[in-house]
């Protein structure tokens, strides 16, 4: 009988002289590759180099700290003013963007 999947026998359905025939095939493979005692592979270390501009880009920054800080410490007393209308406007915008 075929497993409908695989089309192969299924190797409760084999009789014992088929499985011990399998079992040392198998066993056979396994010595085979212990055998050969390949030396391994050991793993490449890689390298980056980046342009003067990245490192440039990455030393410094693309922003006012203080003016962050700034606007931090006003969300954080209650002083920040956001303009609702404007922030809406925004989304619809957005919306009408991705919507096209």
């Amino acid at each position: 009988m075929t497993d409908p999947i695989s089309s192969f026998r299924r190797v409760s359905q084999m009789d014992s002289s088929t499985r011990q025939a399998s079992a040392k095939g198998q066993e056979s493979a396994v010595e085979a590759l212990a055998e050969a005692r390949v030396a391994p592979v050991l793993p490449q270390s890689d390298e980056v180099q980046l342009s003067a501009l990245a490192q440039k880009a990455m030393q410094e920054p693309e922003f006012d700290r203080a003016k962050v800080e700034a606007i931090k410490l006003a969300i954080q007393q209650g002083q920040y003013h956001m303009d609702t209308r404007r922030i809406a406007e925004s989304f619809l915008a957005l919306e009408k963007m991705i919507n096209e």
